[in-house]
């Protein structure tokens, strides 16, 4: 399973988030720079418990290294997929949850699930001598608190069969749920496979729930308030899944398409999903420009397509959202 986005549209731009994308590439690309000095250069700045537990080993390095390494660590990678990996599962599940705690404190926040997840392999693994790298466990706290904060949330999944590509609407607490078990059971199995540190991610996991209840109680800044002006959204989602309606009896079928006001005024074209049968695939629809809220658009032969053959129509309103 593939997850491609999630339902839930932010009202503002992530700005921290693009941003800590952004950082996580270019400590990547300063990876590849390395050359044969990577293994040294992932041994400095990636987090090695024995450099904790081992007299001998920590002596090496010096207390600013100790300390910065738990900084350092989570924008390492270990390859072009393990980075791709983590980006994209940071990219759908860090808009919302930086949209709903604001810039600064998702920042803070992303900070304190990466030291916690580290925390959580060093006190696992206190006497290994591998290095453990990446974002995981500060995204896994992300998707801790996306877990928490939008359990109704729907992931778009794609599915590939064969060479056909299905795409599924999967609850979010289910989709999140069935990861975190993954997590566990592979935990208990080995504390470290393959390079990978399971109780890091669970470690993020729990502190993300954790860390997003206490930073709710702490009140916004009027920085954060003002930031929120200026990074509000004048477009909605490119691609947006359509929940129709209709009788069962009837070929036509009914739904909703969200823009917003400066869509309506100049026209866009969104690609848009359908969950329902063999409808499961995407196409473009065109919103022409000057539309307004409740107008309705038509989709001659994109509804429902009867026994005897006949092909309906999907009729879209149109919501203009403000934001």
């Amino acid at each position: 399973m593939i997850p491609i986005r999630d339902t839930i549209q932010a009202k503002n731009y992530p700005i921290v988030n693009n941003i800590l994308i952004g950082v996580n590439v270019l400590v990547f690309f300063i990876q590849l720079s390395k050359g044969q000095g990577l293994n040294q250069f992932i041994f400095t700045y990636g987090l090695v418990p024995a450099r904790y537990s081992v007299t001998e080993i920590g002596s090496y390095f010096s207390f600013g290294q100790q300390v910065f390494s738990f900084l350092s660590f989570m924008f390492l990678h270990g390859g072009f997929l393990h980075l791709l990996g983590n980006m994209w599962s940071l990219y759908i599940f860090g808009d919302n949850v930086e949209d709903r705690m604001g810039h600064f404190r998702y920042f803070v926040f992303y900070l304190l699930c990466g030291w916690a997840s580290g925390l959580s392999h060093l006190i696992i693994n206190w006497h290994s001598q591998v290095p453990t790298i990446g974002a995981s466990g500060a995204i896994a706290g992300v998707m801790g608190a996306y877990f928490i904060s939008f359990p109704k949330a729907k992931i778009l999944t794609l599915i590939p069969i064969l060479i056909i590509p299905f795409f599924l609407e999967i609850p979010a607490f289910f989709f999140l749920g069935i990861w975190f078990l993954l997590q566990f059971l592979s935990a208990a199995g080995a504390q470290s496979q393959g390079g990978i540190a399971w109780w890091a991610h669970i470690g993020g996991f729990i502190s993300g729930i954790l860390f997003l209840k206490l930073s709710l109680k702490i009140p916004e800044v009027g920085i954060t308030n003002r930031l929120r002006r200026t990074t509000a959204k004048r477009k909605s989602p490119r691609l947006q899944v359509i929940r129709t309606t209709g009788p069962q009896e009837a070929p036509h079928l009914r739904g909703e398409i969200v823009v917003t006001p400066l869509e309506a005024s100049f026209g866009t074209q969104k690609l848009v999903n359908i969950p329902w049968g063999f409808q499961r695939r995407l196409f473009r629809v065109t919103v022409p420009s000057g539309v307004s809220n409740g107008s309705v658009l038509r989709l001659r032969g994109m509804g429902k397509r009867m026994d005897n053959g006949q092909k309906g129509d999907l009729y879209l309103k149109v919501l203009v959202n403000p934001g």
